[in-house]
This record gives structure tokens, sequence and C-alpha cells, in this order.
């Protein structure tokens, strides 16, 4: 996993090829001490994530990127850190991580904000293993008999430990402040578009300009021979190829 390829569901899933590959490496001792809120200083805190005052890795621990089955990231983790609880493991294993993303759409005047996973088909699992390098095996089986769980990047009973600067992006988008969604606009400007609601219904245009802060595009439509640009939602239009 790199920084570029953390960025989407597409790029989790390149990133986690590439971290397969990577040769197994233990977090520095300077960087065990990092704390989150050193990574960014207007770090809120968030409930049910990461407080900026714990560590990046906790002493003795690398973080490790699980493969889990769609849609069962949160049961997953959820289930994981019961069953910790209760077999008295958390030794062994520490925090459990199913980064999301706050997405704002706009659509009639109105605002939606739901909740998105980074990286689906993953979770992130802070654990301690053997000298050899390979997961203990109270928890080897734990993870395993959970309902969803796949297998750990790496080889075989040896996870691959991720490398800190993954661990500091993946922390960052634990983070992410909940009162500041991301509004996403699929569009690139020169990009050809249909328009299906609204007054020009039917038309096809041309982008010109993207507004996300308003979840607005401007699209320049051609009309007895002369272009106009015409603003409009982003769910009014949509690509000439999937129209």
């Amino acid at each position: 996993m790199n920084d570029e390829h953390m960025d989407t569901q597409t790029g989790a899933e390149q990133g986690a090829e590439q971290t397969e590959s990577a040769e197994v490496s233990a977090p520095s001792v300077a960087a065990a001490g990092t704390k989150v809120k050193d990574l960014r200083e207007d770090m809120p805190q968030v409930e049910g994530k990461i407080g900026q005052d714990e560590p990046l890795v906790q002493e003795g621990m690398q973080w490790f990127v699980l493969r889990v089955a769609s849609n069962k990231e949160n049961s997953v983790q959820q289930t994981l850190l019961r069953k910790i609880q209760i077999e008295g493991m958390t030794h062994l294993v520490g925090r459990i991580l199913v980064p999301t993303e706050k997405i704002k759409t706009i659509k009639g005047g109105k605002t939606k904000i739901k909740e998105e996973k980074l990286y689906a088909g993953y979770v992130f699992v802070e654990m301690r293993l053997e000298d050899d390098g390979r997961i203990p095996q109270d928890i080897f089986f734990l993870i395993k008999e959970t309902t969803g769980v796949g297998d750990f990047i790496g080889t075989a009973g040896r996870p691959t430990p991720m490398q800190m600067h993954e661990v500091e992006k993946m922390l960052l988008d634990s983070q992410a402040p909940e009162d500041e969604p991301t509004i996403r606009l699929s569009f690139e400007k020169g990009e050809s578009v249909l328009i299906r609601e609204g007054a020009f219904e039917n038309y096809e245009g041309t982008v010109d300009e993207l507004f996300p802060e308003k979840g607005t595009v401007r699209v320049l439509v051609s009309i007895f021979g002369r272009q106009a640009p015409v603003d409009l939602e982003e769910w009014q239009i949509a690509k000439v190829d999937e129209a």
C-alpha cells in the first residue's frame, strides 16, 4: 500500500497487492512513540475511532491488513473486538479499524451526508506476532473462525506489517473531521455529458467547471448554434458513455 494507492477502494486493492510483496519491517522506536495528534495539529478526537493522544503503534505491536468479505467490515471489526475482550487477549491484539469518510451529496437543494468505507474489503488490525513472525495460535484461530474473514496480506501464517507511512495515512483517514464531509464530484472538465433532468433534459454538453463546495457542475450546452453555460446539480447529468 502506498500513499497514492490508498485514496480509493480500487487503490486499496492495488496497494494491498503491493504490500504483499514488501519486506517485513518492524516500526522504529521513534515512530512507535509518535502520537496521532503529531500527524496533524488540528486533528480532532473521533469517538469510537482513534484518540489524538493515542500512539500510531502500541509498543511491541504492528499494523496488518486483513481481507474480509464485502460489506462485512463492520461486523468483523465488532466481532473481533468482542472476542478479544472476552478471551482476555488485549495484550496480543490492540486496535481494529475500518476507516470511513463522510460524503455530502446535494439533490434538489437538499443536503444528504452518508458514510462510506475508504477501503472496502479490508480491516486494519494491530497485533503482536511471535518471534518467528507468525500469528499466535490462539489469535490465529480466533480470527479465522470469525464469519466473513479471509486472509492477512502476506505469506501463509506470516502477515506482512504495514510500513509506517501507510499507518500514518490510514490513521489520518480514520480521524477525518466529521464536521467537514467531502463532496465527491465524479466528472472532469472537458468531459461529455448528457443532461437527465431539468429544462435541458436530453441535451448533450461539455463540463466547463466544477463547484465541489456546492455539489454543482457547469455544463456548456449548444443552443441555437451558440454555447450557453448551465449550472446543474451532479445528479442531473450523466457521462455520455453511461447514459
